[in-house]
């Protein structure tokens, strides 16, 4: 589906049916340097499950037009617009990495808007590395290979995970290089920094009045559980599902693991 949101075009997967917004609406967003395709497997259920479904692409991202967004900040105000665009007065959202954060300052900045909050792989602060940063901005295929090294918990997933012929590894390494071909713009560098920067997730944690969920990857070395230690203790209802045999890239490494904490989680 195809929204004008802030002058630009702006598509978000609706999960292969129509998007109702009479349903419940359940937006997903993706993290640094991906699109909306990271989360197929769990918004394919869920839009033939009773909810509506916006999986969206962040400009620059995808099939998004414009500029990467350099913060959280502009992210936020971003989906909001695309509510708007949406005809969507309420909704819940689930976040992966950077779209975690997105997720959490778009709840600060729009509490009526937005439900309930699950937060996939999160962490705050979100600080990357000196030498993550300095390859996304100068070496953007090395850095493209050291994320997918850290995010997976072993090269060869087994067994066929998710499926035969479903190679998890190089999925992501493919989806990160074909945004970079798609955009000049050092897309990566620039999500990147804006992880970096953002600075204002304790207090929008403590703002939450709705329930937050976070799931997370117990062998995540981008965002190790133990760096959720901020948002566990700030958010007032919390609840955490770790999950075994899962680094990172939790919805493509454990995707019915992921798809069941989300769905009961959504529909209580």
């Amino acid at each position: 589906m195809l929204l004008n949101v802030q002058g630009q075009e702006a598509y978000c997967y609706t999960g292969g049916k129509p998007f109702n917004r009479e349903l419940p609406t359940v937006v997903f967003i993706h993290g640094a340097q991906n699109d909306h395709s990271v989360w197929i497997l769990q918004t394919r259920y869920f839009a033939h499950h009773g909810f509506g479904v916006l999986a969206l692409d962040l400009p620059g991202h995808g099939r998004s037009k414009g500029a990467p967004l350099t913060s959280v900040e502009a992210m936020a105000d971003w989906l909001i617009a695309l509510l708007d665009a949406a005809g969507v007065q309420k909704a819940a959202l689930i976040g992966h990495s950077m779209g975690s954060l997105i997720a959490l300052e778009s709840a600060f900045r729009a509490p009526d808007r937005v439900g309930r909050l699950a937060l996939v792989g999160t962490a705050y602060p979100m600080k990357v590395s000196d030498a993550l940063l300095d390859a996304s901005k100068n070496n953007e295929q090395m850095a493209i290979d050291m994320v997918n090294i850290w995010s997976h918990t072993s090269i060869a997933q087994k067994p066929s995970c998710p499926g035969p012929g479903f190679y998890v590894m190089n999925g992501s390494q493919r989806l990160m290089q074909h945004v970079s071909r798609q955009n000049p713009a050092q897309v990566f560098y620039t999500d990147f920094s804006a992880c970096n920067a953002y600075a204002n997730g304790e207090v929008a944690a403590k703002s939450l009045a709705g329930p937050a969920l976070l799931v997370l990857g117990k062998r995540d070395m981008m965002t190790p559980p133990k760096a959720t230690a901020t948002l566990t203790k700030t958010i007032p209802q919390c609840r955490v599902v770790q999950i075994d045999n899962c680094g990172h890239s939790l919805m493509a490494e454990q995707p019915d693991a992921v798809l069941d904490a989300l769905f009961g989680f959504m529909k209580e």
